[in-house]
C-alpha cells in the first residue's frame, strides 16, 4: 500500500493514479490536514464512487471540497507536473541527452508554464520570477509590489521550462552564459498579455523574469490615482499647459508610467499630435503615436526623440531620461513650444533637480523649462474584508516625525488576512505623492544654482508636503496601514 508523504500535495508522487483517472472521475488530491486526513477537490458531476478507491490508494481518511471545473483541471495539471513516475516522457537525465527543443515542447513543460502564467494573471501579478537555487528551482510572483511563492517547477523540468520561455521569446536557447532579453505575446482567459522576458546566468543555472503587461488594460483617469486634492489640482494645471516639461520621479515599479499615461488622457488626441518613446510600450493608446525603443536596431531614446521632433508633435512623452543626450533634446523640445513628459529615478521631487544637473543640463535651462516635478510610491490598500481598527503601536506613535500635521488619533487599522486577499491582508495599490510646482521664485533659485536645502526650504514655504505625510494621512483614513507606509517610504 502506497501512502502520501507529508508536505505539499503538489510535490508527492501520484501513486497508481493517472491523469486520465482524475479527469474522468473529476477529483484531485488537494491538501493534507494536520490530523493526516487528505482533502480531495471534487468537481461538478464527480464520480463519488472513486473516493473509497483513493482512500485505499493513499491510506488516508478523506474529506471533500467542492471546486469549479476550471479549478479542478488546473489542480490536476499542477499535481501531474510534479509526478515523478516518468509517464509524461521526461525522466531524470533526459535534459542531458535529448534535444533541447524537443524537451522544451514536452507536454509537462507546456502545462507547467501555462498553469504558472494563468495563476499569475489571476492573482494580478506584475512579474513572474523563476529562479535557480542550490536546492532546485523556485517560482515567485510579484503581487501588489511584494514577491510571494507560487507553484515551483520540478527540479527535473527547470532547464526545460527556461528553454521553452526562450523559444517563445525567440532567444538563443543554446546560450546560457550571457543575459538575454525578449518578448512574448500570449492569451490568458481571453486577454492578450505582453510578456517582457529577461534571462540572466547565475551560479546554479539561469534565472528568468517575466513582466506581465495586459494589452487590454486602459490607463486610469488622473483623479483615480489617489492624489491629494491640492496635488491633483496642480498636476492637472501643469498637464494642461501648452509647453514646458513635467517630470515624474520614483524607483522602478512605483507607477510612474501609469501616471504619465493618465496625463496623456487629459490631452485632446483629436486636435493634437501626441508621440511617445517607450521601452517597452506598456499600453496601447488610441490616437497616440507610440515608438518602442529597440537598442539592437539603434533606436534609442535619444535617436527616436530626435526623429519624432521632425513629426511636428504637440506633446511628447519620453519613457525615461537616462543620459545627457536624451535630457538635452527633451529640454530643447520644451523650449521650442512642445509639452514634454518624462521620468527620472530619484527618491523625491527635489532630488530631480540635482539629477538633471548631474546629467549635464545647465541650471538656467532647467529653470526655463521645468514646470512641475511629481514624486510617487505605491502602497498596498488594506483588504476591506479583513481590516480592523487598531491603535498605533508604541514604536509608531510619534508620527510627528513624518511631518504629519493631521489628527494623531486617526482611524488607523491593522490587517489580518483572509481568502479574499489570499491571506496577505492587502488588495490593490494606491499612490502616495509629493509635488513641487516651479513658480517664478523657484525658477530664480534654480537658475542661481541654489543648494538642495535652499530649494527644499523654498518649496516648503510654498506648501510643499512630503510624500510620507500623504502616506500617514492615508493610513489615518484607513486606506492602508502605518507599517505599509513606513515600509515603502523608509525601505
Amino acid at each position: 500500500m502506497l501512502s502520501v508523504p507529508e508536505g505539499s500535495v503538489e510535490s508527492f508522487v501520484v501513486a497508481g493514479v493517472s491523469r486520465e483517472y482524475l479527469l474522468h472521475h473529476r477529483v484531485c488530491p488537494d491538501s493534507l490536514n494536520e490530523d493526516g486526513t487528505l482533502v480531495v477537490a471534487v468537481g461538478p458531476g464527480a464520480f463519488l464512487e472513486s473516493l473509497p478507491e483513493l482512500s485505499d490508494v493513499y491510506a488516508r481518511q478523506l474529506i471533500t471540497r467542492n471546486v469549479t471545473d476550471d479549478d479542478l483541471e488546473r489542480m490536476i495539471e499542477r499535481a501531474m507536473s510534479h509526478a515523478q513516475d516518468g509517464t509524461d516522457g521526461i525522466r531524470p537525465g533526459d535534459d542531458d541527452t535529448a534535444d533541447v527543443r524537443e524537451v522544451a515542447n514536452q507536454p509537462p513543460v507546456i502545462r507547467y508554464l501555462n498553469t504558472l502564467l494563468h495563476d499569475a494573471y489571476e492573482a494580478g501579478a506584475s512579474d513572474v520570477h523563476i529562479e535557480s537555487q542550490r536546492a532546485g528551482a523556485t517560482a515567485r510572483v510579484r503581487v501588489d509590489g511584494v514577491l510571494v511563492p507560487t507553484i515551483d517547477p520540478p527540479r527535473r523540468l527547470h532547464e526545460a521550462v527556461v528553454s521553452r520561455v526562450k523559444l517563445l521569446a525567440d532567444l538563443d536557447i543554446s546560450e546560457r552564459r550571457k543575459p538575454q532579453d525578449g518578448r512574448i505575446r500570449v492569451r490568458v482567459e481571453g486577454a492578450e498579455l505582453y510578456l517582457r522576458v529577461s534571462t540572466v546566468p547565475t551560479v546554479h543555472g539561469e534565472s528568468v523574469v517575466l513582466r506581465l503587461l495586459d494589452r487590454g488594460t486602459r490607463p486610469v483617469d488622473l483623479a483615480a490615482l489617489g492624489m491629494p486634492e491640492s496635488i491633483h489640482h496642480e498636476m492637472a494645471a501643469a498637464i494642461d499647459r501648452p509647453h514646458g516639461m513635467v517630470l515624474v520621479t520614483g524607483p522602478t515599479g512605483s507607477g510612474k508610467t501609469t501616471t504619465l499615461y493618465s496625463a496623456l488622457r487629459r490631452r485632446d488626441v483629436r486636435s493634437e499630435k501626441i508621440v511617445t518613446v517607450e521601452d517597452p510600450v506598456e499600453y496601447q493608446l488610441d490616437g497616440v503615436t507610440q515608438v518602442p525603443v529597440h537598442q539592437q536596431a539603434g533606436v534609442t531614446f535619444a535617436s527616436a526623440l530626435r526623429s519624432i521632433l521632425r513629426q511636428d508633435p504637440d506633446v511628447v512623452m519620453i519613457g525615461e531620461m537616462r543620459d545627457m543626450e536624451t535630457a538635452a533634446i527633451a529640454i530643447q523640445a520644451s523650449m521650442t513650444g512642445h509639452l514634454v513628459f518624462s521620468t527620472l529615478h530619484t527618491n523625491d521631487a527635489i532630488g530631480a533637480l540635482p539629477r538633471l544637473f548631474d546629467l549635464g543640463i545647465a541650471p538656467y535651462l532647467v529653470a526655463a523649462t521645468l514646470t512641475a516635478i511629481l514624486a510617487q510610491r505605491l502602497v498596498r490598500i488594506a483588504c476591506p474584508q479583513c481590516k480592523t481598527a487598531a491603535k498605533l503601536r508604541d514604536d509608531l506613535v510619534p508620527v510627528q516625525q513624518s511631518g504629519y500635521t493631521g489628527e494623531s488619533g486617526g482611524d488607523f487599522i491593522q490587517v489580518n488576512g483572509c481568502s479574499a486577499c489570499r491571506g496577505t491582508g492587502f488588495k490593490g495599490r494606491i499612490g502616495i505623492f509629493e509635488m513641487v510646482s516651479v513658480d517664478e521664485a523657484m525658477r530664480s533659485a534654480i537658475a542661481k544654482g541654489a543648494s538642495r536645502a535652499e530649494l527644499q526650504s523654498l518649496a516648503e514655504a510654498r506648501g510643499y508636503r512630503r510624500m510620507i505625510e500623504d502616506g500617514v494621512a492615508k493610513a489615518a483614513a484607513g486606506v492602508t496601514t502605518m507599517d505599509e507606509v513606513l515600509r515603502v517610504c523608509n525601505g
